[in-house]
């Protein structure tokens, strides 16, 4: 182990400075000391009052900020009141383009947003040429999708960014939304009930070629080969009336549409 050092031996070297016989330094008689006279230095005034002006005007600047609205609350999609809306879509693609709506509807977070969507159909049956009929969709207003949706500037660009969709059915440049009582037309052919709900086959249209004004020939029945012009059509029970020249007159004849073909 070391051995240990007797501090009375250590020098400790002080700053020579004039001392008199009293032992009192002359520098602090003098008035020559380092230490800075608080008292008598008047720029340490001046720098207060510069301080001061500066804080002053920091608070004038806040005075003209916004106030801050500590009770803002984020608004909730879902609160937000959905209409519905009329989109034009390219023809012939409604379906696609409405499915590709959905995707990016997922794909930016806003499904709140959105309620249902779909292409505006209704169910009708059809004939094939061995006689047997099948229930098909068939479109309302090819080249238009509805959506159901709270309008907003997100939501707005996200539908109007979307490939195949043209723009909102407006008035005056604004998106309108739809009547109540169109609504309620529009799903209720698009959501033909179930024979459980009470719905009923017979309320199934019937899809029919013809058109009134068109010639047509009968080609089966009393009046084959009879020809005439389509004066009415009853797509409900699938049935179309044809003027025939019967005897030098003209009698409204009640078909089935398939006895009947356009020429």
């Amino acid at each position: 182990m070391d051995e240990e050092r007797d501090l009375s031996d250590i020098e400790v070297s002080l700053p020579a400075e004039a001392v008199d016989d009293d032992g009192v330094s002359q520098s602090s008689v003098d008035g020559n000391s380092d230490e800075p006279n608080l008292a008598g230095d008047d720029s340490i005034g001046d720098s207060d009052e510069t301080v001061s002006a500066e804080m002053e005007h920091f608070e004038d600047d806040d005075d003209d900020l916004p106030p801050v609205d500590d009770d803002a609350v984020p608004v909730d999609p879902g609160a937000l009141e959905k209409r519905w809306y009329i989109l034009k879509a390219q023809v012939n693609r409604e379906t696609s383009v409405c499915d590709t709506l959905r995707r990016r509807v997922q794909r930016f977070g806003l499904s709140g947003y959105f309620g249902e969507m779909l292409v505006p159909t209704e169910d009708v049956r059809e004939f094939t040429k061995a006689g047997k009929s099948r229930i098909v969709k068939r479109k309302l207003y090819p080249g238009y999708i509805m959506v159901n949706m709270a309008l907003t500037e997100e939501s707005w660009w996200l539908v109007r960014d979307t490939a195949g969709i043209g723009d909102f059915t407006s008035m005056g440049g604004k998106p309108t939304p739809l009547g109540q009582a169109e609504i309620e037309k529009i799903l209720k052919a698009s959501r033909p009930l179930e024979p459980e709900e009470g719905g009923k086959k017979d309320d199934i249209k019937t899809s029919i070629k013809q058109k009134v004004g068109d010639k047509v020939r009968v080609k089966d029945g009393n009046f084959e080969n009879f020809e005439g012009d389509v004066s009415a059509i009853d797509e409900r029970n699938g049935r179309v009336t044809v003027l025939i020249n019967i005897f030098g007159r003209l009698n409204p004849v009640e078909l089935d549409h398939w006895q009947v073909e356009s020429f």
